[in-house]
């Protein structure tokens, strides 16, 4: 930017983005001087360098909010988990299962966590036949990312949503006051 650039020559770019050709590194400082704004480097690795004429200030800005407005459409994946015990009953599993199909629908990563207590420990296989069943009722919503896998006393597996949701948590209806007739 402005005296920083040590090459002899630049391919000049103005403010309005007109080309004006090859021109000597201290003819552009002055053009960019002479209107009030700064000669920045936008293409250095090119042959020769491209630079052009701007406010860098205003550009710096821009990029700035750009960025900003990215990172507020970007959504962050969050982690969900469901915990089960192997001895669940058959509507608890199905409560569980409705509640990771919402996880996965919001496009979250789901964590499906088997505990072992006790001398529940001695039957993994159960834990195990648990989890893919989980993953087998949520294949719809989701994929298995990581298979059933012990560690201590529990067993967990992870899904990945299919699709990135793009729909809104769910928002509160709105209600229309009743007018009088």
């Amino acid at each position: 930017m402005n005296e920083q650039i040590r090459i002899p020559s630049v391919r000049l770019i103005g403010p309005n983005g007109e080309q004006l050709g090859v021109v000597p590194t201290p003819r552009a400082l002055q053009l960019a001087q002479d209107s009030g704004l700064d000669l920045v480097e936008v293409a250095p690795n090119a042959q020769p360098p491209v630079a052009r004429v701007m406010d860098y200030g205003k550009y710096r800005y821009e990029e700035q909010q750009r960025e900003k407005e990215a990172k507020k459409k970007q959504r962050a994946i969050t982690f969900k988990e469901i915990r089960l015990s192997p001895k669940i009953d058959g509507h608890d599993f199905e409560t569980k299962a409705r509640a990771g199909e919402r996880f996965l629908a919001e496009g979250d990563k789901l964590k499906v966590t088997v505990r072992f207590r006790g001398r529940e420990l001695a039957h993994p296989d159960i834990g195990r036949g648990l989890l893919l069943k989980m993953g087998d009722r949520l294949k719809e919503f989701g994929l298995m990312e990581r298979s059933p896998l012990l560690d201590g006393r529990q067993m967990s597996m992870v899904m990945n949503p299919t699709h990135r949701a793009t729909v809104p948590k769910a928002e509160a209806p709105k209600t229309e006051a009743a007018k009088p007739a």
